[in-house]
């Protein structure tokens, strides 16, 4: 197939195989990634991620597209806008889609003020992506994920952190190697659970920090939650609310240690 031609049939190979990727088993039995979204592909590349292969539909390009796509290093394939709307995981796709080697990665050895977040049991990629987009947002240095929960790099939680999968180290663990991990580089570890009785807001969040966050439905598993500090996000019993969204427990965590370590560099400053 020249440069030029444009894909319109949808029992072409390359659409086929672009829909079975949609599938975890079989992204994982190809070890590829599937990247969809310009500012997704534009960060993917930025961290050094080397593309396997991009398919653009030019009638779908949004300006970000349009500017993006002749500069992806890798065998471009054209598609019709039918073709694309095929293969797109999207209501409004803009056009671009790559595949990537699945990353291998190895969490960088922490700094003394290291914030690292471990996901236990997470299925939803919304809840996963956001956590991700929080975790960047607030300057965390990593983010754990444990087990078979939500696909870190399946293509809903590529799109809901917007590409911050990319911008921050995300390591796949079991739970032995996460406690091994956490042990060996002195994390303290704060459990996010509602029946504690230390608001999150009065645990010391400084130093070497992992902040542990479970399913909504059934939080932490209980040798989880034995772990150094117990921390819970307080509501207003009066309004009958008694839990929150896991991703929003998350973000009020993450920028409680952002801000207390903004208070100390601001007292140790002498400000």
């Amino acid at each position: 197939m020249s440069a030029t031609e444009v894909i319109t049939s949808l029992q072409n190979a390359h659409v086929k195989r672009l829909v079975r990727l949609r599938g975890r088993r079989e992204r994982e039995q190809d070890g590829v990634i599937l990247i969809e979204g310009a500012r997704e592909i534009a960060r993917a590349v930025a961290s050094g991620l080397t593309l396997n292969a991009v398919y653009s539909a030019p009638d779908l390009h949004s300006p970000e597209g349009e500017s993006l796509a002749p500069t992806l290093r890798a065998p471009t394939h054209l598609l019709s806008r039918a073709a694309f709307e095929k293969v797109s995981g999207r209501e409004n796709p803009d056009g671009l889609l790559a595949l990537a080697p699945t990353p291998g990665v190895i969490l960088p050895e922490p700094g003394e003020q290291a914030v690292t977040v471990l996901l236990h049991g997470l299925e939803k990629p919304g809840n996963v992506g956001a956590i991700l987009r929080s975790a960047d947002a607030a300057g965390a240095d990593s983010v754990i994920v444990l087990g078979r929960g939500a696909d870190p790099y399946g293509p809903n939680v590529i799109r809901s952190s917007q590409g911050s999968v990319f911008t921050l180290p995300v390591a796949v663990m079991t739970e032995d190697e996460a406690q091994a991990w956490l042990r060996e580089r002195q994390f303290t570890t704060f459990a996010c659970t509602p029946d504690a009785e230390r608001a999150y807001w009065d645990a010391p969040l400084t130093g070497r920090v992992a902040l542990l966050l479970g399913t909504e439905h059934e939080g932490l598993p209980e040798h989880w939650r034995r772990t150094d500090h117990s921390v819970s996000i307080p509501m207003s019993a009066s309004r009958g609310a008694d839990s929150l969204n896991v991703a929003t427990a998350a973000a009020l965590m993450l920028f409680e240690c952002a801000r207390q370590r903004r208070a100390g560099r601001s007292r140790g400053s002498g400000a």
